[in-house]
């Protein structure tokens, strides 16, 4: 018969430990900081007199034995933590069959019974093994980017004079939130020894791009020769390497680079005194933010607002490559940000040229087997591009949109994809690089070619026409739209 139960007399019980070993145990020790209101089953006579000696209500009983549960009062959350995967499973039937509102918590002991668990109704499914590897990681991956945030503070320190902060090729929120970001970092380490310029090449064009730096009041000068010999020191943020999405030399010295893009078009190793390129976070913002957060800098209102609005546009929203860590950051940032520049930012007026471009990407897509292709023409704002690719992925029929058109210096192609069997930038990075710069996403992903030779040319519209064809060929072959033709 089940033993009498110890110091119980209510009908219900807050927390029930079914198996108490070195996990239930410490399960137990948590639980008991939090209240006294607990009851702890375990099959060991010796182990049960040892709780009781410190005071826990214990009970020696079998987890195998359908009858283990009488007398005992219904619990509101069980742990099932037994290092037996038999005796689990049978606690897990005997609990669900008699209390099936219980929440319980179960310990599996090896990957196959997780699924034995869970299919018996288990609320919570915990595997040991798996717990400690993911913590594992997750600390060695904050002290990895803790040592990196102290490493860049530390290098800085050490610097005087000025401080170029290069931004990519038309930049966006995120390049230049980034920007702001590392200028405050650097002014905090140097003690305002250090002059920093944020600096950019192309053009602004995006209607939302010109009111973030507008409304937000941010200084950027345009990027010269004689600038570039006047800085000490060169930073890149968003972009990959010096020739990579900047108009910088390839041959310049660039002593920081910050990026989320894998660089498909250079060697994985770049020549620098700091280098943090992390594709697997959804934004660059998201890496300085970090670097602010560890380093416990105060961060200003518009700064604050800058990042949230720059990983919020290179997420989409938090829809797109967006990771915990994004998240998180953006959690931190919330309360420190201006709610109505932040509304403001987000609701500007459209250029009538964007308007115009959008339209003509639309009057002029042609579709072929779920690929939709675009010409717009010569365009003076290249971010008009990625808002029509926007609005013509959402055709029906459409999974892919290639938009491109053709300005004084280059073609540039913006694309997106929801297809699933394609990961988009890798396909634009293997048909355009050779030629140009191209990459990105899964989902999103752009291309720039040069016109080199062609540059001179006045009817720029006609010279488009003439060499996309066999541009856009190498792209239809990869995907095989060629083969289905």
């Amino acid at each position: 018969m089940p033993e009498a139960v110890q110091n119980v007399s209510k009908e219900r019980v807050k927390y029930i430990i079914l198996g108490c070993g070195s996990t239930g145990y410490n399960v137990a020790e948590e639980l008991a900081k939090e209240t006294e209101d607990l009851i702890i089953v375990d099959r060991d006579g010796k182990r049960v007199e040892d709780l009781r000696d410190q005071k826990y209500n214990a009970l020696v009983r079998d987890l195998r034995d359908p009858r283990f549960m009488d007398g005992l009062p219904v619990p509101e959350v069980a742990f099932i933590m037994a290092n037996d995967r038999e005796a689990n499973l049978v606690a897990l039937k005997t609990l669900k069959s008699r209390y099936p509102a219980t929440y319980v918590i179960a310990r599996a002991t090896d990957p196959v019974s997780i699924d034995l668990l869970q299919q018996e109704g288990a609320d919570i499914v915990l595997y040991p093994q798996e717990v400690v590897a993911r913590t594992a990681i997750y600390h060695i991956r904050k002290l990895h980017s803790s040592r990196l945030a102290l490493r860049l503070y530390d290098l800085i320190a050490s610097w005087e004079g000025t401080l170029c902060i290069v931004t990519h090729i038309n930049p966006d929120p995120d390049s230049i939130s980034s920007a702001m970001a590392l200028s405050l970092i650097a002014r905090h380490a140097s003690h305002n020894k250090l002059n920093c310029r944020i600096v950019y090449d192309g053009d602004i064009g995006h209607q939302e791009n010109r009111a973030f730096i507008n409304l937000l009041d941010i200084k950027m000068e345009r990027l010269t020769p004689q600038m570039l010999e006047e800085c000490n020191y060169v930073a890149l943020v968003d972009s990959s390497g010096p020739g990579v999405n900047n108009n910088l030399p390839k041959s310049t010295r660039i002593n920081i680079i910050i990026d989320h893009h894998k660089n498909n078009t250079e060697p994985p190793s770049v020549v620098a005194d700091f280098v943090d390129i992390r594709p697997g976070v959804g934004a660059t913002a998201s890496i300085l933010t970090q670097y602010l957060m560890e380093l416990d800098i105060p961060v200003s209102k518009t700064v604050a607002t800058a990042l949230l609005y720059g990983i919020r546009a290179d997420t989409r929203d938090f829809k797109r490559n967006v990771t915990p860590q994004d998240l998180n950051y953006a959690a931190f940032l919330l309360p420190l940000t201006d709610a109505d520049l932040l509304d403001k930012i987000t609701s500007p007026s459209v250029s009538l040229e964007t308007i115009e471009i959008i339209g003509k990407a639309i009057q002029n897509r042609k579709i072929l087997s779920g690929y939709l292709f675009s010409n717009v023409g010569y365009i003076r704002n290249r971010d008009a591009l990625p808002q029509a690719a926007d609005i013509l992925i959402h055709l029906e029929g459409v999974n892919t949109a290639l938009v491109y058109g053709i300005t004084d210096q280059n073609i540039v192609i913006s694309a997106r994809n929801k297809d699933i069997r394609i990961h988009l930038g890798n396909v634009m990075a293997e048909a355009f690089a050779p030629i140009g710069e191209a990459g990105g996403h899964a989902t999103m992903a752009a291309a720039m070619i040069p016109l080199s030779y062609f540059s001179m040319a006045k009817d720029k519209e006609s010279l488009l026409a003439l060499i996309i064809d066999p541009i856009l060929k190498r792209f239809s072959e990869i995907v095989g739209l060629d083969d289905e033709e």
